[in-house]
């Protein structure tokens, strides 16, 4: 796309009080399903080393164990037994409403199934289908993982389930080992999100406020990335 032309849709975007969803030409699309989870461990996409299919140069930001604080991007993650390492997931990279139909937020991604880090840093615009046709995603691709499927996308929910690894947020914030709720899924209702640290709670309700569906199937496609992204993650 020409670049002026970008540079328009994203001005009409902005005085229409919308967001800027600008697609990448030739970018990845079709149709693909959700899960969630929020193990607190360093994402995939904030090891230098992953980012090479990507063609981006800055990995995603990752943070002390205050969930704030960034932290060098060689930091080891603190999401094992007896880690001495102190590199989490930062507490920011947590979905937020933007109006009644649109949110932004961040996922591990696959395409082809497995580990992919093809699209690191990548932006993707997720369409929820069923009961809540109509609601939007504006996502940014900070994580992958092994255990996904083809067209994948594991939206970071605080609560949301800590999966496999199940030391990262009992590191960081003390959780019951194994996160809060089950291991896989999470906590099951707007009030058990009062047990997670203040801090994560808004992120945690957002999933019963606004998203109001159990891992919805979505219809994607890859999109310019927002600043409003940029700016949580660092990656470029």
């Amino acid at each position: 796309m020409n670049p002026a032309v970008v540079i328009i849709l994203a001005l009409t975007a902005f005085a229409n009080g919308e967001p800027e969803i600008v697609p990448v030409p030739n970018g990845v699309s079709g149709s693909g399903i959700t899960t969630r989870y929020w193990d607190c461990c360093k994402p995939s996409c904030a090891w230098q080393e992953n980012l090479g299919e990507s063609g981006k140069t800055v990995p995603v930001r990752s943070c002390a164990k205050d969930g704030l604080t960034t932290i060098d991007i060689e930091q080891e993650t603190g999401c094992y037994l007896n880690s001495s390492s102190a590199s989490y997931m930062c507490v920011d990279q947590t979905p937020w409403v933007y109006n009644e139909t649109v949110s932004y937020g961040f996922v591990a991604a696959s395409f082809k199934g497995g580990d992919d880090n093809s699209k690191c840093c990548s932006c993707l615009l997720l369409k929820f289908q069923g009961e809540i046709l109509g609601k939007q995603l504006i996502a940014q691709i900070t994580n992958t993982g092994g255990p996904l499927s083809q067209n994948h996308f594991d939206i970071a929910i605080p609560g949301g389930g800590v999966g496999p690894a199940t030391f990262g947020c009992w590191n960081e914030f003390d959780s019951p080992l194994g996160g809060w709720g089950e291991e896989f899924g999470g906590v099951s209702s707007l009030e058990e999100c009062d047990e997670l640290p203040e801090i994560l709670q808004p992120g945690c309700q957002w999933r019963f406020n606004w998203l109001g569906e159990d891992n919805p199937d979505v219809e994607f496609e890859e999109i310019y990335c927002p600043e409003e992204l940029n700016a949580i993650t660092g990656c470029s």
